[in-house]
């Protein structure tokens, strides 16, 4: 089970990833004005997602104890993250309050998984 679970931990840091890269790739352009979301960022909010419930599942079928208050609210971030992108994902140009919250959300949500003990 441990095997599986460190598995799933790297895919969910790979979605991580993906959507702040894709958010880091932006950052001159949402300068300029002229930021969107790419597929990568959806991508990854997306496995940021599925991953983090199969984690959730995987810990507690392993009888580890899982933090459900930390898990709400990292789950809360995800889903807004989540709305924004896939809301914004066909516009040529996403306001910068919007492709903001998404940098700072992923952020926040990478120093809650790290933090909260």
């Amino acid at each position: 089970m441990d095997v599986l679970i460190k598995i799933v931990v790297g895919l969910h840091i790979i979605g991580i990833a993906s959507l702040l890269g894709g958010f880091l790739t932006q950052m001159k352009a949402m300068s300029a004005g002229a930021a969107r979301f790419t597929p990568a960022m959806l991508h990854g909010a997306l496995t940021m997602l599925i991953t983090g419930v199969a984690l959730v599942g995987l810990n507690q079928a392993d009888d580890q104890t899982v933090n459900n208050v930390k898990i709400g609210v990292k789950m809360a971030l995800l889903v807004v993250i989540l709305a924004l992108v896939y809301v914004k994902r066909d516009e040529e140009r996403v306001a910068k309050g919007a492709f903001g919250a998404v940098g700072l959300l992923t952020t926040a949500n990478v120093f809650i998984a790290l933090l909260w003990t």
